[in-house]
C-alpha cells in the first residue's frame, strides 16, 4: 500500500441515494496511508427540494471551514457535485473521480426523464413528490459484494431530489485543476462506455475489475488509486 510523501486532506462525495456510510471500508486503508479523511452528507439524499447547486455548496464549505492541501474524491453523482462545488477552491489539489459523472459546464445528468431511453428500469421516477428511487440496488449498485454487505447497503438507500439529475452545473474544477478517473469494467450502473468518456477529461485512468461501489467490494485498491494519483498532483 502507497503512503503519501507529505499530509494530505481527502473529501470524500458520496453519489446519489447514498449517504457517508459508503466509505466506511475505504475510510481505515486512507488513513493507513497518512490521509486525513473527511466526508459529507450531501442535501439532495431525502429531500425533494435540493438541487445540485445545493450540494455543491455543501462541498464549497468543507472546502472552505477545512484550509488544508485537499483531494476530492467523487463517486457517481458525486463526481458532478465535486465538479461544480470544488471549482476555484484554493486548496484544492486534484479531483478523482470513481464511476462518476465528469460533466461540462451547462450539462446535467439527465435532460428529460421522460424519455424512456434515458432512464433505467431500475430508476422509479417519482414527479409529484420530486424524488427518485433506486430499485434492485443489489444487482446495480453492489453485484460484486458479498452478500450480507449488499444487503445492508441496500437498506440504507433513499429517496434522491430529482432537482439534482435536472440542473446543469455552473462551473467544471476539472478545467482548472489535475483529475484522474477509475473506470469499472462490471459496473452495472453507470455504463463502461459511457465512463471511459467521462475519462477522456481526466489526465490519468485506470480501469478497476469491479461493480458501481468499488470502496465497498475492493476498498483497499480505491485507496491505492487515490493515493498514488494524487501523488501526480503536486
Amino acid at each position: 500500500m502507497s503512503e503519501l510523501s507529505e499530509p494530505l486532506e481527502v473529501l470524500l462525495i458520496h453519489g446519489a441515494w447514498h449517504g457517508s456510510w459508503a466509505f466506511d471500508l475505504l475510510t481505515p486503508y486512507l488513513l493507513d496511508a497518512g490521509w486525513t479523511v473527511r466526508t459529507v452528507e450531501l442535501a439532495s439524499v431525502g429531500s425533494a427540494t435540493v438541487d445540485v447547486h445545493d450540494d455543491a455548496d455543501v462541498v464549497r464549505e468543507s472546502l472552505a471551514s477545512n484550509p488544508g492541501p485537499t483531494v476530492v474524491v467523487g463517486h457517481s453523482y458525486g463526481g458532478v457535485v465535486a465538479t461544480e462545488g470544488a471549482a476555484g477552491a484554493p486548496n484544492l489539489v486534484g479531483l478523482v473521480y470513481l464511476c462518476a459523472a465528469m460533466p461540462e459546464v451547462g450539462q446535467s445528468v439527465w435532460t428529460d426523464y421522460n424519455d424512456a431511453g434515458q432512464v433505467p428500469d431500475w430508476i422509479k421516477v417519482d414527479a409529484a413528490a420530486g424524488l427518485v428511487r433506486a430499485l434492485d440496488g443489489e444487482r446495480v449498485f453492489y453485484n460484486d459484494c458479498p452478500a450480507d454487505l449488499a444487503s445492508r447497503s441496500t437498506a440504507l438507500l433513499r429517496p434522491q431530489s430529482l432537482k439534482t439529475f435536472m440542473t446543469p452545473v455552473k462551473a467544471a474544477a476539472w478545467r482548472d485543476a489535475p483529475s484522474a478517473y477509475l473506470v469499472c469494467d462490471d459496473d452495472q450502473c453507470t455504463a463502461p462506455s459511457a465512463q471511459e468518456a467521462f475519462a477522456t477529461r481526466a489526465a490519468q485512468v485506470q480501469h478497476i475489475a469491479a461493480g458501481h461501489s468499488p470502496f465497498l467490494s475492493q476498498p483497499e485498491a480505491v485507496a491505492e488509486f487515490i493515493t498514488t494519483a494524487s501523488g501526480a498532483f503536486r
